[in-house]
């Protein structure tokens, strides 16, 4: 029987990309995560980088319309050589971010080396020791096809480990938007 007072929350984890984006979703209950769903939206059959961007808020909008989380945690773009997949992996993050934000969702980001180190203890593990990890502790055995679907369902449950390890929202490699006012508000430079 569960507790009254045990708090449930559902948290959406996006790695997001231009090619595919990776999803998963868990809730939440006091320590206890359990797995809700993962998986892919694809886009290599769009040509228009525009078209890309609208599939990626549409999804968004949509994964939160079906599950309602109370929270997204998304992966930071990470710092490459090739400054032009930096900036459509910089677009494609903003862009589920805003579909977030267009639900009053709250967001939080999280660099690629911290999501690592919470799931496997180490900053530079593999995308499959990610998944394999990921699979023993929400006890799964489906092999998503796609790995970013495991890096999506990553970011979800390395957002759990911070407030169940922590119980603060504190952290120096995260950001956290809960609206438009908020961000707004923490970007008042960028804002023209």
């Amino acid at each position: 029987m569960q507790q009254a007072n045990t708090k449930e929350r559902i948290i959406l984890g996006i790695d997001p990309g231009t090619a595919v984006m990776g999803y998963g979703l868990v809730k939440e209950t006091g320590p206890k995560i359990e797995l809700i769903a993962l998986g892919v939206v694809k886009m290599e059959k769009l040509d228009d980088h525009m078209l890309k961007l609208q599939r990626i808020f549409e999804k968004t909008v949509a994964l939160i319309d079906n599950y309602h989380p109370d929270c997204l945690a998304i992966e930071a773009p990470f710092y490459g050589k090739n400054i032009q997949v930096m900036l459509k992996l910089g677009r494609a993050q903003g862009v589920a971010m805003a579909a977030a934000l267009s639900r009053n969702v709250a967001i939080t980001e999280y660099a690629p080396r911290k999501i690592k180190q919470s799931i496997t203890g180490n900053g530079n593990a593999t995308k499959e020791q990610v998944a394999a990890m990921l699979q023993t502790l929400l006890k799964f055995t489906e092999t998503p096809d796609f790995l970013d679907a495991t890096d999506g369902l990553a970011v979800a449950v390395c957002h759990s480990f911070q407030r169940i390890t922590t119980g603060t929202k504190s952290g120096g490699s995260k950001k956290s938007y809960s609206g438009w006012d908020t961000f707004v508000k923490d970007n008042a430079k960028r804002i023209v």
